[in-house]
């Protein structure tokens, strides 16, 4: 009886721990390119609107949206950073350079 509480117990404990297991290379390789690119540059957004509502009333609105990353007040380099990420996320290390994935633009 004893034995059969603790694998009830057990059981959700070791299904969280493998859900932070590693990723496919592949999936790390896709998922650090976001932050090689934050290393490089900033990424800002700027929404601006006009719009009405039922009862005719125009209304302006806004949004500013930056997102920084550390690596890139560090002045890191954005292959390091993608290296040492797909390694961390993967257990690998990436099957191809930085400047070999399709879509890094640098």
């Amino acid at each position: 009886m004893r034995a059969r509480a603790g694998m009830v117990v057990l059981l959700p404990l070791l299904s969280a721990l493998a859900a932070c297991g590693p990723v496919p290379v592949e999936q790390a390789e896709l998922t650090c390119l976001r932050d090689a690119e934050l290393a490089v540059r900033p990424y800002t957004e700027v929404a601006v609107g006009v719009g009405s509502d039922f009862d005719g009333d125009t209304d302006a609105f806004g949004a500013v949206s930056v997102e920084l990353s550390g690596d890139y007040l560090r002045g890191r380099d954005p292959s390091e950073v993608y290296d040492r990420c797909v390694l961390r996320r993967s257990g690998q290390p990436p099957r191809r350079p930085l400047a070999e994935q399709p879509g890094w633009a640098g």
